[in-house]
C-alpha cells in the first residue's frame, strides 16, 4: 500500500508542476509579446542567418522571459 500511496503523491505533485509551468509561461509570453513580435519579425525569412541577425532581439526576449 505505501507504494501505491506514494505514487499517486507523485502523480499529482508533477500535474502541479505542469499546470504551475504552463500558467508561468503563458503569463511570461503575455509580459514579453514586445519582444517576442521584434525578434519574429526579425527571424522572418531567415534560416541559419537567424542565429547572428537577431542575437539582440533574442537576447532581450531571453531576459524578459527570465525575469
Amino acid at each position: 500500500m505505501g507504494y501505491v500511496q506514494e505514487a499517486r503523491e507523485n502523480h499529482v505533485k508533477k500535474k502541479v508542476e505542469e499546470a504551475l509551468r504552463s500558467k508561468m509561461k503563458q503569463k511570461a509570453l503575455k509580459e514579453c509579446d514586445q519582444y517576442t513580435s521584434k525578434y519574429a519579425q526579425c527571424a522572418s525569412g531567415r534560416t541559419f542567418s537567424v542565429v547572428w541577425k537577431c542575437r539582440e532581439q533574442a537576447k532581450e526576449l531571453n531576459n524578459c522571459l527570465h525575469q
